[in-house]
């Protein structure tokens, strides 16, 4: 299958707004928006491409910077690669090629259909980079509660809070104290497994893999959907991410990418698979399994929103 690596620049304006650029007729993909770039020809780097794409696109003079996201993706008949970097500029963009532009808050990016690998871009420019999952509490429900708080301190603004084998009543409580803990913080909240529960408590639901392919769950996500909180869901394979984007999912976990201490003796998937599976949807994909905020950067070459995981996130902060 055809492979072709596009580079994409993320531009603000003085106002911190985005620049993107709209799909002109005749073209793939026709009306959608995007970000502003081109393709890689033979003989250039990334770095080059881009500067070449955005003088001949939008008449302005480029210095690229950082790194955003690589996010691999299918489409008929070929696979691309959108390398996406931040842009500093000089002059002021135009529409050489006939396409809109628009300057938009980064809040509303989500507002603008996309194609589907410019989709996690916005998700790497608004999203959380890590997503905390709480392990079970042992027998002190006060250093639990602490330890949540110090993983709030340190900038964790995704938590899901799961506890496997924890009484119902005793769950029920902590459930309650880390919402109120995280709300104080501004930290999303997603609650493992019950989207009833979910519902009442109004927050967000992360649903496990299994819980994908029960075909009476759309009626229960409803509720959640409706109320405006995240719908989440841990996958395995292509099966559960297609599943899950079909059930709207707003992301997803996929892994897990290495050996953990969890599962003595079984081998991860790897990044190369990682990012074999995340070029067939378009949603923002954590990556799990034995990672910690250091390899952020790398999961993120391979498509990944940034890492989910229990340990490396709670325990960040003890000596």
């Amino acid at each position: 299958m055809k492979q072709i690596h596009v580079v994409a620049g993320v531009l603000r304006n003085t106002h911190g707004h985005v620049l993107l650029a709209r799909r002109t007729e005749g073209r793939d993909l026709a009306g959608l928006w995007e970000f502003p770039g081109g393709k890689v020809e033979a003989g250039e780097s990334p770095e080059v491409a881009l500067v070449r794409e955005l003088r001949e696109e939008l008449g302005i003079e480029a210095t690229v910077g950082a790194s955003l996201i690589r996010v691999p993706q299918q489409y008929p008949g070929k696979r691309l690669l959108l390398d996406a970097r931040h842009v500093e500029f000089e002059g002021v963009p135009e529409g050489l090629d006939g396409q809109a532009l628009a300057w938009v808050p980064q809040e509303d990016l989500v507002g603008y259909p996309m194609p589907p690998a410019d989709m996690p871009v916005v998700a790497a420019l608004i999203q959380p980079d890590r997503y905390l999952v709480t392990p079970a509490p042992g027998d002190d429900d006060e250093a639990w509660l602490a330890s949540l708080a110090d993983a709030l301190a340190r900038d964790v603004r995704r938590v899901q809070l799961r506890a496997p084998g924890v009484a119902a009543r005793r769950w029920s409580g902590l459930v309650a104290d880390a919402i109120a803990l995280c709300r104080d913080a501004s930290a999303e909240v997603l609650l493992n497994g019950d989207p009833d529960w979910a519902r009442q408590a109004g927050v967000g639901v992360h649903l496990r893999s299994a819980q994908l392919h029960d075909v009476a769950l759309g009626a229960a996500l409803e509720g959640v959907r409706q109320a405006g909180h995240a719908i989440a869901a841990s996958c395995h394979d292509a099966a559960d991410l297609k599943r899950a984007e079909a059930l709207g999912c707003s992301f997803v976990v996929l892994g897990p990418v290495q050996a953990t201490s969890s599962h003595p003796g079984e081998p991860g998937i790897g990044w190369e698979a990682f990012a074999g599976l995340r070029e067939h949807v378009a949603l923002p994909i954590y990556a799990i399994g034995g990672l910690a905020p250091a390899e952020i950067a790398k999961a993120r070459t391979h498509g990944a929103q940034g890492i989910a995981a229990i340990r490396a996130l709670w325990e960040a902060g003890r000596a």
